[in-house]
């Protein structure tokens, strides 16, 4: 909890190592096929399915419901994926990178940290997502699966095993990173996208009536005709653009270039075959609204395509799967989550990580979503209310960015965002009428990781606060050191600390129990820029104090990984001598205990006392050699 910050100083731009130069162009496109499209390319097996039966409402199913559905699916993928996210979102960059917590950070380096909406607003992004990352496995996997009971009903008491099999297989596996398969992600996906477009091709070519369901104007009418079934549709028809947040957060991996041509070449002309399709089916057989998706293909095909949509799926949840991995190393870095393991799953890519924490209590969450669900048709109900929380989120922020990143004027800036929004907040509204059916589910996490979030930053706020008071200035310590100075010992000790302006807990603890000091004392400052990454010249400064004490800081982004001392033997260009293996680390441990005069209530105080209980080790978290880590150990009342 000490020795971290979040930096105020303005970095320059670095570019991200992720970008378009690492490989070439079209590699980097069908690679963003795989990871940024797979959930929602993966919407077709359900979207128009459930949007048409919120339509009809337990009646019969008409044309018009059918021109209106397919209407309003398409101009969503226009309007919101298209011109929202792709033409717009996606320039919003910081420094190459993307994502909710990114584009906090952007508009915090602008505007500075004195704004408290913004970290608000980023955290109920953040929280919102986790809700997303647990349903989309669920309900892809399931709706992928549920295909076998086409071929025949005897494989229906084998749908909820088989999925979770799937599901288990999926999380189990997760600890030794997707390296070894990742590169088949973008081709299996890039097939499933053309046996999409395929497949609808061949019925809009049997019944090009559809085609009339391009004009916007059959959306309006059926929203204007249909009232309260209407806004349960709408609220179905935004199944189709759930994904579209993976565009912007994804952008850091692959580049802006890549994934927009990856969606106006490939899959925005396939999704839109696809759902075009299932209309023209529809309008010749409306019982096929029990399974448009699969009901596209002849019998014989029927296998293989559930074969390919399991694998679709399964990349679908893997994609969701390492954003919130991400998303969770971002969170820890930016301080709005306790520090957790985090392991490197390759050693070329940086993004590749695994947080065993998360990934077992995602495998909970989906395992528990299964089974108190049972179909693709119960969770499509949970599933939406998280996705369009975050979209109305990111909106809000995209006006700062505009307003004070881009320099636009306010009206300018409103005048952009504000058609967004309202469509975004429609979605949401309409989201929000499934709350009873399940929608409660994804707002219920996203609350609790709010509660979660919004402790751990405002009991390490006055956790800071309390250890500043007790602290002594740096100076004032080392004044006292000339005029009486204990014995000293070979070798060089680090202190990390929260404010290199004040002696830290664990030296002067030290000196009071031991009474040694060491030759060359280290006051080491940690600092999270606003920024994914730091450049490798501004990593470090280096500060002489006195002959024995010297102040470093260090500098990591909030995408990075901190290796101290790896960071550390950089630092020889400085002019400073560090041996790992001469070297002791001196760490605090605070003991936490609650405080009858806490500055939070009872249960928060009590919830942070345990967050910060269960926090990875400190020396774990910044890469320190356990061998070469102190302890030094006090009671704080919080």
């Amino acid at each position: 909890m000490v020795a971290e910050a979040p930096s105020t100083e303005r970095p320059p731009v670095v570019h991200s190592p992720h970008g378009p130069a690492r490989a070439g162009f079209w590699t980097m496109m069908l690679g963003s096929v795989g990871v940024v499209y797979g959930d929602i390319g993966t919407s077709p097996l359900y979207a128009l399915k459930e949007s048409l039966v919120a339509a009809a409402g337990g009646g019969a199913l008409t044309s018009e419901m059918i021109y209106g559905v397919v209407s309003l699916v398409l101009w969503a993928l226009i309007v919101v994926v298209t011109l929202k996210y792709v033409l717009l979102i996606l320039r919003m960059d910081n420094d190459g990178e993307g994502g909710a917590l990114t584009l906090m950070a952007l508009v915090q380096r602008a505007i500075g940290h004195q704004a408290r909406l913004i970290p608000i607003l980023g955290m109920t992004a953040a929280a919102l997502f986790y809700g997303d990352a647990m349903i989309t496995p669920a309900i892809s996997v399931l709706s992928a699966v549920e295909g076998l009971n086409l071929a025949t009903p005897a494989f229906e008491p084998y749908v909820i095993p088989l999925s979770l099999g799937i599901l288990v297989l999926l999380f189990a596996v997760q600890s030794r990173g997707t390296a070894a398969v990742a590169f088949v992600f973008g081709p299996i996906t890039a097939v499933w996208f053309a046996a999409m477009a395929i497949g609808g091709a061949v019925h809009i070519l049997r019944s090009p009536a559809i085609l009339a369901a391009i004009s916007p104007v059959h959306g309006l009418a059926f929203l204007a005709q249909h009232g309260v079934a209407g806004l349960f549709a709408l609220g179905a028809v935004f199944l189709a653009v759930t994904g579209a947040e993976a565009l912007y957060a994804d952008m850091g991996h692959f580049g802006r270039k890549p994934i927009q041509t990856a969606w106006l070449c490939l899959v925005l002309p396939s999704l839109a075959l696809n759902y075009l399709g299932q209309g023209a089916l529809l309008l010749d057989r409306p019982e096929a609204l029990e399974n448009p998706f699969y009901l596209l293909y002849p019998a014989w095909a029927l296998i293989p395509m559930v074969v390919l949509a399991t694998m679709a799926t399964i990349i679908a949840s893997q994609a969701v799967i390492t954003g919130a991995f991400s998303l969770t190393q971002q969170a820890i870095q930016l301080g709005l989550l306790p520090r957790m393991d985090i392991r490197r799953t390759s050693e070329t890519e940086k993004g590749q990580i695994y947080i065993p924490r998360i990934n077992w209590m995602l495998l909970l969450a989906v395992v528990f979503l299964v089974y108190a669900f049972k179909s693709s048709s119960a969770l499509a109900s949970a599933y939406g209310i998280a996705v369009t929380g975050t979209m109305v989120v990111t909106a809000v922020m995209a006006f700062f960015v505009l307003w004070r990143v881009w320099g636009w004027s306010p009206a300018a800036s409103a005048l952009l965002i504000a058609p967004f929004l309202a469509i975004d907040a429609a979605f949401l509204f309409a989201n929000a009428l499934k709350l009873v059916e399940g929608g409660w589910m994804p707002v219920a996490v996203g609350a609790a990781l709010m509660v979660v979030m919004l402790t751990w930053r405002r009991g390490a706020s006055i956790l800071s606060d309390k250890a500043r008071r007790e602290e002594v200035p740096l100076a004032q310590f080392i004044a006292a050191l000339e005029k009486r100075s204990p014995e000293r010992v070979k070798g060089t000790a680090v202190f990390l600390t929260g404010n290199p302006d004040n002696a830290p807990a664990a030296l002067l603890h030290n000196l009071k129990h031991n009474k040694v000091l060491h030759e060359r004392n280290l006051i080491l400052h940690v600092v999270t820029e606003d920024a994914p990454r730091v450049a490798p010249e501004r990593r470090a400064t280096l500060e002489p104090v006195s002959a024995s004490f010297s102040r470093v800081t260090l500098r990591f982004g909030f995408m990075e990984t901190p290796n101290v001392p790896k960071a550390l033997v950089a630092c020889r260009a400085l002019g400073l001598t560090f041996d790992v293996m001469s070297t002791s680390f001196f760490i605090s441990r605070r003991a936490l205990r609650p405080s009858a005069r806490s500055l939070m209530p009872a249960w928060q105080d009590k919830l942070f006392i345990r967050l910060a209980r269960n926090a990875s080790d400190m020396s774990d978290h910044f890469r320190i050699p356990t061998g070469r880590t102190i302890e030094v150990g006090s009671q704080v009342a919080v």
